[in-house]
């Protein structure tokens, strides 16, 4: 599976634990979501970065009281048509402030990269290598939003109004 971060192909640090694996010490690990509100605390004391894998039928409120402590958040798209995850990343971003990496996982089509991207999604498992290419060419396809998002980019019209000579001509108006 490639990981597509920042516009680049890039190697996966974290290593994935499953639910009775021992989490190794000293490297960047990712645990499922029931093992890690098992033993949140021990898990978090680790040294390392810590993600934790969460599906999209759990509620994200869960993961609150750990978000200033977790390095990743990777929310499960389990099929095309299951969008939960992407009101997911929005309440991650938008309402509980989480600026940790937040990656989609599972079925992550090439026609949604966009969508996952102004959700708040900032890293993304890509299964195709040819979608690994297109995922990190469209991150710089466009620069320019309408509507403000997850993905913390200022709208057109509020960079507009935030230049200068523009909110000098709407002074004089």
């Amino acid at each position: 599976m490639r990981l597509v971060r920042g516009g680049r192909i890039v190697a996966d640090q974290y290593v994935r634990v499953l639910d009775d694996a021992p989490i190794p010490d000293g490297v960047p690990v990712i645990v499922p979501a029931a093992r890690f509100l098992a033993d949140a605390e021990e898990i978090l004391r680790r040294e390392a970065p810590t993600g934790v894998l969460w599906p999209n039928s759990r509620r994200i409120a869960e993961l609150a009281p750990h978000l200033d402590r977790l390095a990743l958040v990777a929310l499960d798209f389990p099929n095309f048509k299951d969008g939960r995850a992407y009101s997911q990343a929005r309440v991650l971003r938008e309402q509980l402030g989480f600026h940790g990496e937040l990656r989609a996982t599972g079925n992550v089509l090439r026609d949604q990269f966009l969508f996952l991207l102004r959700a708040g999604f900032d890293a993304f498992e890509v299964v195709k290598d040819a979608d690994a290419a297109v995922f990190a060419e469209a991150v710089a396809r466009y620069s320019v939003f309408y509507q403000p998002a997850g993905d913390r980019r200022v709208p057109a019209l509020r960079a507009r109004l935030q230049h200068p000579r523009t909110v000098a001509a709407c002074e004089r108006v």
